[in-house]
């Protein structure tokens, strides 16, 4: 396993899927098959693993540190893996970052406890502050914050502080949109040291890149990493027409994957990994339930209008 010390978060990391089989216990083949496949992918910077993407929200502690240890065999040798800590007590959170550090993680992306935010707690800025330091005083890993939207987000001055009062803090996963996801970038990038916004607005990412995020972390990635790379590198040498050709490849899958409810998503991915190949089946588990004929059929149209198979988008020919 390689040692990726001092990671920095930035460039393209693609979250990864979690195969399941039809009994719902997890498909190691397919999920190591999968991570290999993506990490293939040239000019990606990490993966992520243990995020939404893999239904975290499903997963035992156990199976979560299945993933990482599959993960850490099967890729972990050539990119950092970046693992999700998904826990609503601190002390718990803190456990499973020593873990992860322990089995050899490069970096943790820390989701917010989810009762206290959906209770407000966005209104006491030392709730989210004490969170994040008692993870960062149990290990060294590099430490994202994966900022919500709307009432779930950690305030912008509550930002400022963790940064000011956290070394390890070295970038957001911003869910944010419009005017308060430009600030984040424009503040949070150019304060007294390296931090960076990683951005998750997949559903609209060429304008999100345009406003200077220093990359992108997205679960639409386990399918089309190669067009994340390729509109990244386009928005960061100022080519607009090409950036615009990648984006109209784009565009079917983001308006196919994130159409209502969005809570599809994932399962949406799933399946067009299952249409082109790249997984066995498309099993997710409950509450997540099948897909309509109505969105499969609209899947494959996606699949075909974007131009993609097993091998990936073939980019070259199609945006040339």
């Amino acid at each position: 396993m390689a040692d990726f010390k001092d990671f920095m978060p930035k460039g393209v990391i693609p979250a990864t899927l979690l195969g399941f089989r039809e009994d719902y216990t997890i498909d190691e083949k397919a999920t190591r098959n999968h991570l290999k496949h993506v990490s293939n992918v040239r000019g990606i910077s990490a993966i992520t693993i243990n995020g939404h993407s893999s239904e975290i929200h499903a997963c035992s502690e156990k199976e979560q540190q299945q993933l990482l240890d599959l993960a850490l065999n099967e890729v972990g040798n050539k990119i950092p893996l970046i693992n999700g800590i998904w826990a609503d007590g601190s002390h718990q959170a803190a456990r499973m970052a020593r873990q992860a550090e322990a089995a050899g993680a490069s970096c943790l992306l820390i989701f917010p406890p989810q009762p206290i935010m959906m209770m407000q707690g966005q209104q006491k800025p030392e709730m989210a502050i004490t969170h994040f330091k008692i993870i960062a005083n149990a290990t060294n890993l590099p430490l994202i914050a994966f900022q919500y939207p709307n009432n779930f987000a950690y305030r912008l001055e509550t930002l400022h502080k963790m940064i000011e009062e956290i070394p390890t803090l070295v970038a957001i996963k911003d869910w944010n949109m419009g005017h308060l996801h430009e600030r984040h970038i424009r503040e949070l990038q150019n304060g007294p040291r390296p931090f960076n916004v990683l951005t998750t607005n997949s559903a609209w990412l060429m304008s999100s890149l345009t406003m200077g995020a220093n990359g992108l972390l997205s679960g639409s990635g386990s399918v089309i990493a190669d067009l994340h790379v390729a509109l990244f590198d386009a928005v960061r040498e100022g080519d607009l027409k090409r950036a615009q050709l990648i984006n109209d490849r784009i565009f079917p899958t983001a308006q196919c994957f994130y159409a209502p409810p969005e809570t599809d998503m994932h399962n949406r991915m799933k399946t067009a990994l299952l249409m082109l190949g790249r997984m066995p089946n498309a099993v997710v588990r409950p509450p997540l339930t099948n897909l309509s004929e109505d969105e499969l059929t609209k899947i494959q149209k996606a699949v075909q209008d974007a131009g993609l198979s097993y091998e990936g988008a073939n980019i070259l020919k199609k945006a040339a």
